[in-house]
């Protein structure tokens, strides 16, 4: 398979990149060495996964850091993209062309990137400036999310395309399931609908609740402005809501 980053890429400026010193033991930062067992990769030169886990507030502290992990970031974003966009295409082929879209964006979106992230405790190893660290940088979706983008190019540069490929695959099918329920929610396409035509957001109302507390009944109604369009029941909110955006779309006439 062709590289999405092109076949003239000058890869010695990220393969000479020397290894940073961690300068804050005390804060038990773990050593990219560990995080690779965790990850099951194997990296031939280090120092790119080293450097994909350091923040710019790393290097803007300490003098002999020289480089952060944004140009790996840049790249592993548009490795990230081809690769599951192909995995989409090839795992959907009855998938429209909008669906495809939509399942491609949920995948490479900043939260589930983050998400992918903590399943391997990446927080652990990220190199912080002492400010971003006190105020829980390692455990923020943008730098988990940023820093997951860093270890795909970095792995892309260490070992190619068909390594990120048989790292990733595994994550995306785990997450595959959690991500077509969210593409399928009718609250979501209710809200796409309402936004699309700028009438205002979708609100939920309880109309009543019934029964006792161990089964207790909700019934719910969605409006957009001052106009009720659904209403439904559930053994929870949550469930009456999903319904009275479904009752909804039906009466739109929208496909759900």
């Amino acid at each position: 398979m062709a590289s999405p980053c092109g076949e003239g890429m000058a890869l010695p400026e990220f393969r000479e990149v020397p290894v940073l010193h961690n300068n804050y033991d005390a804060w038990d930062v773990e050593p990219a060495s560990s995080l690779t067992v965790r990850l099951g990769l194997s990296f031939s030169n280090l120092s790119l996964l080293t450097r994909a886990l350091t923040h710019r507030s790393f290097v803007n502290e300490n003098a002999d850091a020289i480089q952060d992990n944004e140009r790996l970031e840049f790249l592993g974003d548009a490795v990230l993209d081809f690769i599951v966009g192909a995995w989409v295409y090839q795992r959907f082929p009855e998938m429209p062309e909008g669906d495809l879209t939509k399942m491609r964006s949920a995948l490479v979106k900043n939260e589930q990137l983050a998400a992918f992230a903590r399943t391997f405790d990446i927080g652990r190893a990220l190199r912080l400036g002492r400010g971003e660290y006190s105020s829980g940088g390692h455990a923020r979706d943008s730098l988990l999310g940023s820093a997951f983008e860093a270890i795909i190019g970095a792995l892309y540069l260490d070992s190619g395309l068909g390594a990120v490929e048989a790292f990733i695959h595994p994550l995306l099918e785990g997450a595959r399931e959690s991500i077509l329920n969210e593409l399928h929610d009718p609250k979501s396409h209710l809200q796409e609908w309402a936004q699309s035509r700028k009438i205002g957001t979708p609100h939920y109302k309880t109309v009543s609740a019934i029964g006792p507390d161990h089964a207790k009944i909700f019934e719910m109604e969605v409006q957009i402005g001052d106009k009720v369009y659904g209403v439904g029941s559930g053994s929870s909110k949550q469930a009456a809501e999903h319904a009275a955006a479904q009752n909804a779309l039906m009466n739109l006439n929208i496909s759900g």
